[in-house]
């Protein structure tokens, strides 16, 4: 999804890809709280 941080509310579980490997992954919400995740994919 292009909007993770939409995607990030409806999903059970995410995983962060960066050139196509996985390099996050968990629950939503922890994903969405994480600072690395927000920094680089979430603007934030």
């Amino acid at each position: 999804e292009q909007n993770a941080r939409i995607a990030l509310q409806f999903a059970h579980r995410g995983y962060v890809l960066n050139t196509g490997e996985i390099v996050a992954q968990g629950p939503s919400e922890q994903l969405a709280c994480d600072p690395d995740v927000k920094a680089a994919y979430l603007g934030g």
